[in-house]
C-alpha cells in the first residue's frame, strides 16, 4: 500500500537531472481497509468508543420523530370539545345602576338565539369573604371548608356539559326564582361527607342552607366545578349581589366550525350598544398550539442530544489519541515506506470517521425503533421526517471525523527516526 517513489523507465533523468519521481499514493479502497483493521483491532474499545454518537445521534432522530408524531397527535386531540368553546369576559364594569355586572338577565336567551350555539350561561366565582362551607348547620367554625361558590345560570350548567352521579343540575325555574339549592362536585362532596342525595341533605353557606340536588363526577368543560359548590345565578346575585373581585364570564358551547363566529357576534347579542363591555375569548388556532409544543420540545430534548454528540466527540477524540501514542512505531514504519504526512492523517480521520458513522447509523436505527415502539404502544401514527433519518448518520460521520482532526495533526507530525527509536 505504501511504498517507495518509483524512477522513471531505465532510471531516466529529467531535463534538469533530476529524478523523476511518482508521488506515493494511498487509494480509497486501501484507506477503507487499514481503517477497518484499526478498528476491528480493539473491538470492545471501538464499540465503547461509538457509543456516545450512538446516543447522541439516536436521541437526536428519537426526539424528532417523536416531536413530530406528538404534533400531529395534537390535531387529532384538538377535537369539537377544545374547537367548540367561547368564553366571553365582562370587562365593561356594569351598566350605570348595575351591580358590577354587564350582562343583561336573559344573555342565555340572547347568545343562544346566535346560529352555532348549542348552550351558553353566565357564571362567576361568588366573594364569601371569610364565610365557609358546611355540611351542618352548626359546629365550630374552623370544621367550615374554604369551598370555592361559583354561581353560574343554566346555561352555564348544560355548557359545561356535567354528568350526575347522583341526582340532576337546576334550571331556568330555580334560576329565575332564586331557589336555595346547590349542586356539588364529587371533590367536595368528598370533603364534606356527602355519599348519597337519599338522606336529602344540605349544605351552610355562611349559615344559609342550600338543598344538594346533584352530585357530579365529570364535567367535559370547567373541571374546577368538580372542586365547588355551585348555586343558580339570580340566587347569588339576591343573596351576595353581582361578582366581586373576579369578573363575570359566559361560557358558550358551539357546533363545530362556529366558534369564531360566535365569538365575533356574542357582543354584539348581549349589548348592541355596548360591545365593548365584553371581551369573547375564541379557542387557540391549533397550529400555533402545535408550533409551540414542538419548539418547547425541541429546545428541551435538542439540547440533552447535544450533550450526548459532545460526549460522543470527546470519547472518539480521546480514544483515537490513545491510538496514536500507541502505534508511534507503526507510523514510523509507514513513513520509512514512504507515507507523507497527508497519508498519516488520512488514516486516522478514516478511523474516527468510520467510528462517527457507525455510531450515526447505528443510533439512526434505535432512533427510528423507539419512534416506532412509542407509536405503537399508544396506538399513534408514526412520524418521521425522511431528510432527518438521512442526515443522522451524515452527523455521527461529521463529529467522527471533528473528534479525529487533532489526533491525526498529531500523528502527521511524527518524525520517522524518531518514531523508529521510540
Amino acid at each position: 500500500m505504501f511504498g517507495p517513489p518509483r524512477r522513471g523507465p531505465r532510471g531516466a533523468r529529467g531535463a534538469r537531472g533530476t529524478d523523476r519521481t511518482a508521488p506515493t499514493r494511498l487509494a480509497a479502497r486501501d484507506l477503507l481497509a487499514e481503517a477497518v483493521t484499526g478498528l476491528l483491532q480493539r473491538p470492545a474499545r471501538s464499540a465503547l468508543t461509538a457509543l456516545g454518537t450512538v446516543l447522541g445521534v439516536g436521541a437526536l432522530v428519537a426526539i424528532l420523530g417523536l416531536t413530530a408524531t406528538a404534533s400531529s397527535r395534537i390535531d387529532a386531540r384538538f377535537d369539537a370539545l377544545s374547537a367548540t368553546e367561547v368564553t366571553v369576559e365582562d370587562i365593561g364594569g356594569g351598566r350605570p345602576g348595575a351591580t358590577g355586572l354587564s350582562f343583561p338577565a336573559d344573555a342565555d336567551r340572547r347568545v343562544g338565539q346566535l346560529n352555532g350555539v348549542q348552550a351558553a350561561g353566565v357564571y362567576w366565582p361568588v366573594d364569601l369573604a371569610d364565610d365557609t362551607v358546611r355540611a351542618a348547620p352548626v359546629g365550630p367554625r374552623r370544621t367550615g371548608e374554604q369551598v370555592t361558590v361559583v354561581a353560574a345560570s343554566a346555561g352555564a350548567m348544560a355548557a359545561a356539559v356535567p354528568h350526575f352521579a347522583q341526582g340532576r343540575g337546576f334550571d331556568q325555574w330555580h334560576d329565575s326564582t332564586a331557589r336555595q339549592v346547590a349542586v356539588i362536585g364529587s371533590g367536595t362532596a368528598a370533603r364534606l361527607g356527602i355519599t348519597t342525595l337519599d338522606t336529602q341533605p344540605a349544605v351552610f353557606i355562611g349559615g344559609r342552607p342550600f338543598a344538594v340536588i346533584g352530585i357530579v363526577d365529570e364535567v367535559q368543560r370547567k373541571a374546577d366545578l368538580l372542586l365547588s359548590v355551585t348555586v343558580p345565578r339570580g340566587t347569588a346575585a339576591k343573596l351576595w349581589g353581582g361578582p366581586g373581585r373576579e369578573r363575570a364570564r359566559m361560557l358558550i358551547a358551539t357546533r363545530l366550525g362556529a366558534a369564531r363566529q360566535v365569538a365575533a357576534e356574542a357582543p354584539l347579542a348581549l349589548d348592541a350598544t355596548h360591545p365593548e363591555y365584553f371581551r369573547p375569548l375564541p379557542p387557540p388556532d391549533p397550529r400555533a398550539l402545535r408550533g409551540g409544543v414542538s419548539s418547547d420540545l425541541n429546545q428541551l430534548f435538542l439540547l440533552l442530544a447535544g450533550i450526548c454528540l459532545v460526549i460522543g466527540t470527546v470519547g472518539i477524540a480521546n480514544t483515537t489519541l490513545v491510538a496514536v501514542l500507541e502505534r508511534v512505531g507503526e507510523i514510523g514504519l509507514r513513513r520509512t515506506l514512504g507515507a507523507r504526512r497527508r497519508h498519516i492523517t488520512a488514516q486516522f480521520l478514516a478511523e474516527s470517521a468510520s467510528l462517527g458513522l457507525l455510531g450515526g447509523l447505528v443510533g439512526t436505527s434505535l432512533g427510528v425503533l423507539t419512534v416506532l415502539g412509542v407509536a405503537v404502544g399508544r396506538d399513534w401514527t408514526p412520524v418521521i421526517d425522511p431528510a432527518t433519518v438521512a442526515a443522522a448518520p451524515a452527523i455521527g460521520l461529521a463529529t467522527g471525523l471533528l473528534a479525529g482532526a487533532y489526533p491525526a495533526w498529531r500523528a502527521a507530525r511524527i518524525q520517522p527516526a524518531e518514531a523508529l527509536r521510540r
